[in-house]
């Protein structure tokens, strides 16, 4: 099992204008309680996370109303270079020409963030495209987004929509092999929300049952 999930740490960075991650103490044993406890406050957009498609369309699905299935199955990783600050479609040459439903894109960022990053490798709308022409369903990538820090537009965002791919972003891919494994990943069960932080790991290929769905 390779965990592909963002360790929240202390002062974990989220993007600029979101809310800050943190964990604020509770109840403790020391001071007398009968529990320790803590209280949590972050956006839905910290770390490792899923983009339901209502993050950027009014009219997307909610979180809730996208079924888990997406995020479970056969995976490929694959190392790609961003040319101009998008990682094109020309990343996928040399693959085949049908490809497992999920796609991970290691661009390279590192293992932790701590301080989050200004400049990293987004998308070209043309690789979701041709991506989703040959079967995928679920792109992910190490960087905190598929569009740059400061689009306005969203382009790539947009191609998903456009396309029916589901988005999952900050993953830790340092050091993962490329090749294809099984995705387990989880967001959390979260009702009426745009996205939520995930649980991600890799699982040698064929360990889930139908895990080439």
């Amino acid at each position: 099992m390779i965990d592909i999930s963002r360790q929240l740490t202390p002062g974990h960075p989220n993007w600029p204008g979101d809310a800050p991650f943190r964990v604020e103490p509770g109840l403790r044993i020391a001071q007398g309680d009968s529990v320790n406890t803590g209280e949590l406050c972050t956006s839905t957009h910290t770390g490792t996370h899923v983009d339901a498609p209502w993050h950027y369309s009014d009219r997307g699905a909610r979180l809730e109303e996208v079924g888990l299935d997406v995020y479970l199955g056969r995976c490929r990783v694959v190392t790609v270079r961003a040319e101009g600050g998008l990682v094109p479609a020309s990343a996928l040459a040399g693959l085949p020409d049908s490809l497992p439903p999920r796609l991970l894109l290691h661009t390279g960022q590192p293992a932790h963030w701590t301080e989050f990053p200004q400049e990293f490798a987004a998308l070209d709308p043309a690789l979701i495209r041709e991506a989703a022409r040959r079967g995928v369903r679920l792109i992910g990538t190490d960087s905190p987004s598929v569009d740059p820090l400061t689009s306005k537009t969203l382009d790539a965002h947009r191609a998903c929509l456009e396309t029916g791919v589901l988005i999952l972003e900050g993953l830790n891919l340092s050091g993962v092999p490329d090749g294809e494994y099984d995705l387990v990943c989880l967001p959390l069960p979260l009702a009426e929300v745009d996205g939520a932080p995930a649980r991600a790991v890799l699982l040698p290929a064929g360990t889930l049952p139908g895990g080439e769905a």
